[in-house]
């Protein structure tokens, strides 16, 4: 099987990386592409046998899977480019949010996937969402998700819920980055350690959190508990927390959403058009 990835962003290059470091295809079987063409054949310098082809119409017509891993409203201009080469037996796959399966479908004969990756998916961990499109060949189901699995646990996910799972499996990273962040400064700020130290410290306590959570020796809640010793010092850091943060996850998901809905918006219109 030959892939094709058309798009070196940030995602389109984690998704590259991964599926090579995670020896889930080798380099001979794999042609990127990007607008920017240098961004490409950094990968290939990296990788050796990695071909890189001049445009997506080389990509699609040498590939028997295609990623697409460019900005929402770039996706049907690509598409449009490309619709000669996506023959029934081939599969496309969109690593966006905002365009459905569905609405891919009505513009082309071949199998259609939409793949949603994670930063973390680079360490081959945490989750890719995946939803098939309703004509998506069964053989296909199996090898994406044989695929995926090299790199992560693969979740079918359904439509109506895509953009809270996005947010939290695709964002969250860089949210709670940014948390930590802000806790490390704060540390630095307020206290006589410097930041070099308290960066270390911190990563290696969230990265110690995520085992704890996934060899399942405590549930979030019950880790709390474990920590927090009655009339303790946690206790008065949760005190701050409970009184300080409010409501600002309820804000940051409808901010999320509200975005999701003006993409929604922008994307029918590239489609009635």
């Amino acid at each position: 099987m030959n892939i094709g990835i058309i798009g070196t962003g940030n995602m389109g290059r984690i998704m590259v990386e991964a599926l090579l470091d995670g020896e889930a295809i080798s380099p001979s079987s794999m042609m990127i592409t990007n607008r920017t063409i240098e961004k490409a054949m950094v990968l290939r310098d990296k990788y050796k046998e990695l071909k890189v082809g001049v445009n997506a119409i080389e990509v699609a017509a040498a590939s028997d899977l295609i990623f697409i891993c460019v900005k929402p409203l770039d996706v049907f201009k690509i598409i449009n480019e490309i619709i000669p080469f996506l023959t029934k037996e081939k599969c496309l796959i969109s690593i966006t949010s905002p365009i459905s399966t569905n609405q891919i479908e009505s513009k082309v004969s071949c199998s259609v996937a939409r793949v949603i990756p994670s930063i973390t998916n680079r360490a081959l961990a945490g989750i890719s969402l995946i939803t098939f499109g309703e004509n998506c060949q069964p053989q296909w189901k199996t090898k994406i998700e044989e695929l995926v699995a090299n790199i992560s646990v693969p979740l079918l996910i359904d439509e109506k819920i895509i953009r809270v799972a996005s947010d939290i499996v695709s964002c969250g990273p860089a949210f709670f980055s940014y948390l930590l962040q802000r806790f490390i400064h704060a540390a630095v700020k307020e206290t006589d350690i410097d930041e070099r130290t308290a960066t270390i410290l911190a990563g290696e306590m969230i990265v110690g959190l995520g085992e704890l959570l996934k060899q399942g020796y405590y549930t979030l809640p019950s880790l709390q508990e474990k920590v927090c010793v009655k009339g303790g010092i946690t206790g008065e850091g949760i005190k701050v927390l409970e009184n300080e943060l409010g409501d600002v996850f309820e804000h940051l998901f409808q901010a999320t959403h509200e975005k999701f809905r003006e993409d929604l918006e922008k994307v029918g219109m590239q489609l009635s058009n």
